[in-house]
Order: C-alpha cells, then sequence, then structure tokens
C-alpha cells in the first residue's frame, strides 16, 4: 500500500475527527484536492564552521539563516564527510563516498546510481543546480545528473573572476576581471531566475533546488564593503572569540561539553612548507596562542578573520535574496529548506590560481589567503581540528531545516545525530515519495545496496527515540566510527592509532578512553573494518565511461 505523504496523513486525521459535525451529503461535498508536494531548497555552504552563523553562536551577522532557524529547526549533532566533493557525492545519492567510488574519486558512480533528480523527476519536480558542483562521479550536472537547469564554477581560485563557468553543460567564457562579478551574487541570481522562470512557465509543477556557494573556502574574497564591517572585529584575537563562542553555544543550549584544547602543533596536510613565506611575513601555519603574536602579526590575521566573517554574511545576504524571491511566488510555505555545511573551516595554507600579490588588499581578487589553523579552530568552536580530520571540528556542520507547512516546531533543537547520507531519503520522505533505490533504475542495470540514511522527517516533530546504528567516516587515510554515544577516531598524522570518546559527556574529544576500553575499541574497530570492506564491495568496478540511461522524465 502506498504510503500518504505526511502532510496529507495530518489533513486527513483532521477531517476524520470533524466528520461529525458535516452536514452535506456526500454529492454536496466539495472536491478537496490533495496538498500540492512540497518544493525542496537546499542550500550548502563551502569551508563553513560549526559555529560561524548566530544561531549557532557566532558574531558574524546573519539575519536571514537566523530567521530560518527561529522559525524551523536546528540540528545540534549533524555530520558531513569532512571534505567538499565526499560530501556533494554523498548528498546527490544517499550514500557513503565510498559506496560509490567517491573517496577517494576513481571514476564514475557505479551503474545502478540514481541522482536527487533522477528520484524526483519522474514524481513531476523541476530540478535547479546553482553553483560549486564538484560531484565527481557525475561530471555533467544535466546529462548525469538529471538537472533542467544549472550554473556551475568549476574554479575554485577564483570569486571576482573565475575562467570555467559551465551552464546547462556548455562553457562559457572567462569572467573578465574588474566587472563586478562575485560567485556568490551570481548563484544567487541564477537560482533566482530559475525560480522566476518556475513561477512563470511551471508554476503547477514542484521544484527542487540546489544553491551551493563556494563561500567561505579559500581564497578568502569578498566585497570591500562587507570586509569593512568586521574591519576592527577581530583584534582580540582567536583565543578570545573562542571563548566567547563557546558561551553562547551554551547559552543556546546547543554545545554543552568542554571546550577542546586548541592543538598549536597541528597543520593542515595540504599546507605545504615555507608556503607562508609567499604570503607574508605575518602569516602563520600553526595555531599557536595569540598573546606570542607579534602587533603586526596580530593584525594580518585578524584582516584575514574579517575577510572570512564578511563571506559567511555575504553568503547569508545573498539567501535572503533568494527567500524574497519565494515569497514572491507564494512558495516560502511550502518549500522545505535545508541549509548546511561540507567540512568544517579549513586549516590550510596555500597559494593556487593567480598566486599572492602581498601589496594588494586582502580579500581583493589579487590576493590569495586562506583562514588558517587559529581562526579555523576558533570557527569550528567547541571542537577538536578542521576540515579533512574526522574530529568533531572537521565533519561536524550546522543544519537548519525550515518549512512551515511541514514543520510544526519554531526555534527548536534536534540533538540527534544524523550524516548528510540522510539528506536524500528525507527529501524524498517529505515530497511523499518512496525511497525504493530501484527508482528509474534501467531494467539491466546491478541491484544497488540498501540506502544507508534514514529519513530525519519524524525528527521534525521530535527528537527520534533510537539513534542511528552507525555513523562511517573515511578521508584522508582519517578514520571514524560513531554508535550511539560512543566515537573511535584515528588521524593519519598521529600513527593512525584509535582513540575513543563518549560524545554524550565529551563531544570536545578532550579525554580519549581507549587504555580503560580496549575491548570496546577492538570491537567497534572491527564494524568499522567491516562497513569499509562492505562498502567498497558496493561500489562495484570502477567505471570510466557514462551509461545510456534517461534521467528520468523528460522536462519541457
Amino acid at each position: 500500500m502506498h504510503r500518504l505523504h505526511p502532510f496529507l496523513s495530518r489533513v486527513l486525521l483532521a477531517l476524520a475527527v470533524a466528520a461529525p459535525a458535516l452536514s452535506l451529503s456526500a454529492a454536496e461535498a466539495p472536491v478537496r484536492q490533495p496538498p500540492r508536494p512540497p518544493n525542496l531548497l537546499v542550500i550548502l555552504a563551502d569551508d563553513m564552521g560549526f559555529s560561524d552563523l548566530g544561531c549557532y553562536g557566532s558574531e558574524i551577522a546573519t539575519p536571514n539563516l537566523d530567521r530560518l532557524a527561529a522559525d524551523g529547526l536546528r540540528f545540534t549533532q549533524f555530520y558531513n564527510t569532512a571534505r567538499c566533493w565526499p560530501t556533494r557525492c554523498a548528498f546527490m545519492t544517499g550514500y557513503y563516498p565510498q559506496q560509490i567510488h567517491a573517496d577517494p574519486p576513481r571514476g564514475l558512480f557505479p551503474e545502478w546510481t540514481r541522482t536527487l533528480p533522477h528520484h524526483l523527476k519522474p514524481a513531476g519536480y523541476r530540478c535547479y543546480h546553482s553553483g560549486k558542483w564538484h560531484v565527481n562521479g557525475a561530471p555533467r550536472a544535466l546529462a548525469d545528473a538529471g538537472f533542467d537547469h544549472s550554473y556551475r564554477l568549476e574554479d575554485h581560485d577564483r570569486n571576482f573572476n573565475p575562467r570555467n563557468l559551465i551552464e546547462d553543460d556548455r562553457k562559457l567564457p572567462p569572467v573578465p576581471p574588474g566587472t563586478g562579478y562575485y560567485t556568490a551574487t551570481a548563484f544567487a541570481d541564477h537560482t533566482i531566475r530559475c525560480l522566476k522562470d518556475h513561477a512563470a512557465r511551471h508554476a503547477e509543477r514542484p521544484f527542487f533546488a540546489f544553491l551551493a556557494f563556494t563561500t567561505p573556502h579559500f581564497p578568502l574574497h569578498a566585497p570591500p564593503e562587507d570586509i569593512a564591517f568586521y574591519r576592527e572585529r577581530y583584534q582580540a584575537g582567536w583565543d578570545v572569540l573562542r571563548a566567547e563562542r563557546h558561551q553562547r553555544l551554551r547559552q543556546l543550549g546547543i554545545a554543552q561539553s568542554p571546550l577542546a584544547p586548541p592543538e598549536p602543533h597541528i597543520r593542515a596536510p595540504s599546507g605545504k612548507p615555507g608556503v607562508e613565506s609567499r604570503i607574508s611575513p605575518d602569516e602563520i601555519a600553526y595555531a599557536l596562542p595569540w598573546s606570542g603574536l607579534t602587533e603586526s602579526q596580530q593584525r594580518f590575521q585578524a584582516s584575514k578573520m574579517a575577510v572570512h566573517a564578511a563571506m559567511v554574511h555575504r553568503l547569508d545576504r545573498e539567501i535572503g535574496r533568494v527567500l524574497t524571491q519565494l515569497k514572491a511566488m507564494n512558495a516560502l510555505d511550502n518549500t522545505l529548506i535545508l541549509f548546511f555545511s561540507d567540512n568544517g573551516a579549513s586549516a590550510e595554507i596555500l597559494v593556487r590560481g593567480d598566486g599572492h600579490d602581498p601589496s594588494a588588499a586582502p580579500g581583493s581578487a589579487r590576493s590569495y589567503l586562506c583562514l588558517g589553523p587559529g581562526w579555523s579552530t576558533a570557527a569550528n568552536t567547541p571542537f577538536r581540528r578542521h576540515k579533512i580530520w574526522v574530529h568533531e571540528g572537521g565533519i561536524s556542520t550546522p543544519l537548519i531545516a525550515h518549512w512551515p507547512n511541514g514543520i510544526a516546531a519554531r526555534g527548536e533543537l534536534r540533538h540527534a545525530p544524523g550524516h548528510v547520507v540522510d539528506l536524500l531519503p528525507t527529501l524524498l520522505d517529505a515530497a511523499g515519495l518512496p525511497s525504493a533505490t530501484r527508482a528509474n533504475a534501467p531494467a539491466n542495470a546491478p541491484t544497488p545496496p540498501p540506502l544507508p540514511g534514514r529519513s530525519l522527517v519524524p525528527a521534525f516533530a521530535r527528537d527520534p527515540a533510537s539513534p542511528p546504528a552507525f555513523l562511517f567516516f573515511h578521508h584522508a587515510n582519517n578514520r571514524a566510527l560513531r554508535a550511539g554515544d560512543w566515537k573511535i577516531v584515528s588521524a593519519h598524522d598521529a600513527g593512525d592509532a584509535w582513540e575513543l570518546y563518549n560524545l554524550a559527556r565529551d563531544r570536545g574529544e578532550t579525554t580519549n578512553l581507549a587504555a580503560s576500553e580496549a575491548d570496546r575499541v577492538r570491537s567497534m574497530a572491527a564494524r568499522w573494518q567491516a562497513l569499509e570492506d562492505q562498502f567498497r564491495r558496493d561500489a562495484g568496478p570502477v567505471r570510466t565511461q557514462p551509461p545510456l540511461r534517461p534521467p528520468g522524465r523528460k522536462s519541457s
């Protein structure tokens, strides 16, 4: 029996309760149309830390996202994969990256893989993508992933004048310098154009829009007026900022764990020794105590955080323009909006693209600055480590859910653990669609493995009584497994030894219990290895040729 859409179920229940008071005969009763499936809008930030939003303890002005949180939900224990492309692949397919050859990227997705548009388009959804793609296993957003329109950035080193833009699978000319282009604004512009066209030509159909920003990913580029707003804010340094954010997180009820101590010996693996000398004498590759920096170093470092804050601020402003368009087309109430980040803040220090001009103003097109480990530690408050690692700082993300027609709660927190693999089943559930993994699969395609995630729709009403059986992590030889409140984790740069933490008491991962809980470590490590082996078997042989398959219902 087909399961009723959750909102339709509530409507029918209300009608059943009211039935004794109805006096119209069946012939006289008005015909009631089933409620329209919700529109779906997923907004993804890039390299944004757990505490970088105002509603997650930040001092950065993010009023639009704060409003979404106040009128919806904030999840406090939601996870990504610690890196940009594995998170995008997991979101788009519903599978762990290891199940689909996405981490490390080895080729195209397995033949049985379906993307979100492949699931949604047979149900009448129009599908739009704007921004970063980086879904390695489906290189073409239309032909491989099934979107109706896409505006895609494949140049991750330039926010003002990118050279590699692709629209509807066709390459565009490079953006000339000095034209006023900025990636976050351009991505919002494209989303708004798609929504306006949808309202004008496809108003009878629901839509799925994927708005994927490249901000606040390095290089630190932001409009000068946004930077000016934060220019003097960070002179007190990262140690003070971290303590302030931790206090606000506790007051908000989001994180009650102790503040993890900084790790001044940690350097991101992609930062090469000596690169800081190409940037500035004041660049620092380690999260040293702020009080030990020279005044010149402090001024330089504070200027970098001002640009990072400006990028987050601008991201929020562009989201506000998209929300205004949703209101204008009377779609906001019946649009499920999800916002999250692809990994924790980044400690990397490197130079790519057009290089770095030390004389250029911080945040301008000729500069190439990275946040670095000091501010990354603050952005990931209250957790340990950064993007690439699978300690909590690398994999923890805000998750905001807003859907007035489908979420009755306003401003509540949800503490149940979740993972990006849960988002595809969540969106299908909200849309009232079956989550069968063979949806729209070619008849000769291999049978796909079961989806590893579970729908978060029940959590829209209340925290689930039982946590997921496990959450699995593996990136850049960093490994972790969460089962209930227990987590084992290892860092490749620390010799791959398993650490053990009870996250209910110590989500900051400050007290390693591996020695006193050796049996638990062995059991969880064996389970991690069994999952790793199974996921690699799920992926099957590597493919290099795209399949000949329909992308779903043909759209006009």
